[in-house]
């Protein structure tokens, strides 16, 4: 095993605090930690929707290439930008505690969504959140908006926008959480699997870093967040793609809730479906059952209607 590890990130200021907070934890091990900050083609792509330029692996491909090369040893994601299928030679280590894995609303001016006047512009690039709120008000003109954190809130500050959608977990990690009016309950706004949940990626031919990397998995996060990806992959194994999906582990009860929008009629009803099973945390195909159950939940959307991503 090498002295130092070296973790690839991206270099906006979330993406820079969750490779600080792995940074700590592994520091906190005994392991010397040093940051490879880089700049993805997502990052550089700003004046497009990612549903349009290749989806969310945008964000991690450059990262990938340093895992691959020898640069890094291991690679922070934001779980939600996590390719539900990733590329041949890679895998994910581990995947830690969840944070708050609701949406936020934002605005200056209007406490909810529903105190917005008619035609009001809600700024998001994200195909679910657009479909999931048409879902609660079909009247709102939904406008792109990319960019880092702070240059969607700066955009929002300059009145672009009545009010953004956000993940509430970023916003809390930055410091920001006065910024929420509130987080949006989850049977209202459903978020995106993995969403509030950091993955760390490595090359599947180190198990020593698998090893190294191991105490720090969450196994309950770990169990939803598989069931969530499963319906994910099921769909497509597109991140930019009209759908929620979001996991429970109570009591042993492992249940999934997953909801898909038409992006092209914003009229149309959500398509939903739930499942849930029971579940042994110490059996050694817990992670399969979890996305065995992800899958049937988007079996169970592709029956209704729901239309999936054939490759």
């Amino acid at each position: 095993m090498t002295s130092t590890i070296t973790i690839a990130t991206r270099e906006s200021r979330l993406a820079l605090w969750q490779a600080h907070h792995v940074k700590q934890l592994l520091e906190a091990q005994g392991h010397q930690v040093s940051l490879l900050g880089m700049t993805t083609l997502g990052d550089q792509i700003l004046d497009q929707p990612l549903s349009k330029v290749g989806g969310k692996g945008l964000f991690i491909k450059e990262l990938e290439v340093a895992l691959a090369d020898g640069s890094a040893h291991i690679a922070v994601h934001s779980l939600k930008d996590v390719p539900m299928d990733l590329p041949q030679g890679f895998a994910l280590a581990c995947i830690l505690e969840r944070e708050d894995p609701r949406d936020a609303w934002v605005s200056p001016h209007f406490d909810s969504l529903e105190s917005l006047p008619q035609g009001a512009v809600v700024g998001t690039s994200s195909l679910r959140r657009t479909v999931l709120l048409h879902a609660l008000r079909p009247d709102l003109k939904i406008e792109p908006l990319r960019g880092n954190l702070d240059t969607r809130l700066r955009k929002l500050d300059e009145g672009q926008y009545a009010g953004i959608v956000l993940a509430t977990a970023g916003l809390k990690r930055l410091g920001l959480a006065e910024r929420i009016r509130h987080s949006f309950d989850l049977d209202r706004m459903m978020p995106a699997a993995g969403q509030g949940a950091i993955g760390i990626e490595i090359c599947d031919d180190r198990p020593d870093l698998a090893a190294l990397l191991a105490p720090l998995n969450d196994l309950p996060t770990a169990i939803r967040v598989y069931a969530e990806r499963g319906v994910s992959r099921t769909m497509g194994g597109s991140c930019s793609m009209p759908l929620a999906a979001h996991a429970t582990l109570e009591k042993g009860v492992l249940a999934i809730s997953a909801a898909w929008g038409d992006p092209h009629n914003s009229h149309a009803p959500l398509i939903q479906a739930k499942d849930q099973c029971e579940i042994d945390l110490n059996h050694p195909t817990v992670l399969q059952q979890a996305s065995e159950l992800g899958i049937r939940v988007a079996q169970q959307l592709i029956q209704k209607g729901a239309v999936a991503v054939i490759k």
